[in-house]
């Protein structure tokens, strides 16, 4: 079923695989309900949510694709849900905001049986997706550091250093300290461990109790929360949220697509320029995006963390196959990632690290043209400036067309990117944001 003879591999390298990408990986049913819990949303709901989501992908991945790509929730875009869309509007509540993330998701599953998506990622300039890349990865970093109070509140300077001394930043320091030097000595799971490690001084100092034990059965406190698709579009007419889905869209297909013709070429898997079964590749992220909102999460994408697997000797679907079946006994730890999840210091060093791995984007970034340079420098600088990744990419994609145009290249331009620099422009200049 996987062709592990014409991958070249065994049942026991590609389920050493799955363990060693689920253990990159599983940071994220810690991080994700504790981003989105800012937002409104039930711890227990955004968990089994956050499970739920990348079962689909990654079992869609491994059965239809049969690639050793992992999908879950995103980081960066979760932050985007709850800061830039929740938080920034008192009128739009996180099912409304889940409402957006389920049209994302069907347009999602469309634009991915269509070649639009594929000429809509070619009509995006480089040095534009590397400064969203880039400007996501220094979002994450910047809301790490706040949740820990390693940086503060400063009533002129906006910002300034929090308190050294307090247990959360202590705790913090700790935790990024033991995650670095494991990911410098090149341990699989390093976040992961880094992970258990803080948990442990945290257990050891006081900090961190078990009281509600480490078992439990999976629940959704919610049910359903997007049940009906027409609601669904409702709600984005309704509340004008036509910017949000579009960000969504943007950064998922950008993320997605980039993270899996990288681990694809890693693992040797492409043909020439071209990603065979790419488009059952592509409706796994799609698919666990609409499905994922529909439980209760951020959208989803494929897991540059799948890579750790493919260096453990992962190639087929049965890599992800193995990743899905160690989420799903996942589910069954809910009381014991909740009360991790209570400790921000736990897991803020894997926002730090991953933000600084996403910031890696910026060595491709032509410096040396101003006129390619720039607008993704402000992208970079105004996403966790304006606490919106959205804002970023309007001022990316507005001036970058100017700036073209003024040096007598605007032919250079592809069409779609006037006319999202006509679109993101009107968004700012006369939409709520």
């Amino acid at each position: 079923m996987f062709k592990l003879q014409e991958n070249g591999t065994t049942p026991k390298t590609e389920v050493l695989a799955g363990l060693t990408t689920f253990l990159t990986m599983v940071y994220i049913v810690i991080v994700n309900p504790i981003i989105l819990a800012d937002a409104g949303v039930p711890f227990d709901q955004v968990f089994l949510a956050t499970i739920i989501s990348a079962v689909v992908g990654t079992l869609w991945m491994a059965l239809f694709a049969n690639y050793p790509i992992a999908i879950a929730p995103g980081m960066g875009l979760n932050a985007y849900f709850t800061y830039s869309v929740v938080g920034a509007n008192e009128d739009i509540s996180y099912v409304v905001a889940f409402s957006a993330v389920f049209v994302a998701g069907i347009i999602f599953v469309i634009l991915s049986l269509t070649p639009f998506r594929a000429k809509l990622i070619e009509a995006i300039p480089e040095n534009l997706k590397h400064g969203i890349t880039a400007g996501i990865g220094l979002f994450i970093a910047f809301i790490g550091l706040r949740l820990t109070g390693l940086i503060e509140a400063h009533p002129t300077n906006l910002v300034q250093l929090g308190d050294l001394h307090s247990s959360s930043a202590l705790l913090a320091l700790a935790g990024l300290a033991v995650t670095l030097v494991l990911m410098v000595m090149n341990v699989h799971g390093a976040l992961f461990i880094g992970m258990i490690v803080t948990a442990l001084i945290a257990y050891f100092t006081g900090e961190l109790s078990f009281d509600k034990g480490f078992f439990a059965i999976p629940h959704l406190p919610e049910g359903i929360i997007i049940s009906n698709p027409l609601t669904a579009f409702a709600d984005v007419v309704q509340y004008g949220l036509y910017a949000v889905v579009f960000s969504f869209l943007l950064v998922t297909i950008f993320d997605t697509t980039g993270t899996m013709i990288g681990v694809a070429q890693q693992a040797g898997l492409m043909k020439g320029n071209k990603m065979p079964r790419a488009r059952e590749a592509l409706l796994a992220d799609s698919v666990a995006t609409t499905i994922g909102a529909m439980f209760g999460t951020s959208p989803t994408s494929a897991y540059i963390e799948s890579s750790a697997g493919v260096s453990a000797g992962g190639r087929t679907g049965l890599t992800t196959l193995t990743v899905s079946i160690l989420f799903i006994a996942a589910a069954f730890f809910g009381p014991l990632v909740s009360a991790l999840s209570g400790i921000s210091a736990i897991t803020a060093p894997a926002l730090i690290i991953v933000g600084s791995l996403m910031m890696g984007s910026i060595s491709h970034i032509k410096w040396d043209q101003l006129d390619e340079a720039f607008p993704a420098f402000l992208i970079i600088l105004s996403m966790p400036l304006t606490s919106s990744i959205a804002t970023g990419i309007a001022l990316g994609f507005i001036s970058y067309p100017l700036l073209k145009a003024f040096k007598g290249q605007w032919k250079q331009v592809h069409p779609l990117v006037y006319i999202f620099a006509v679109l993101f422009f009107y968004q700012l200049a006369f939409l709520p944001h």
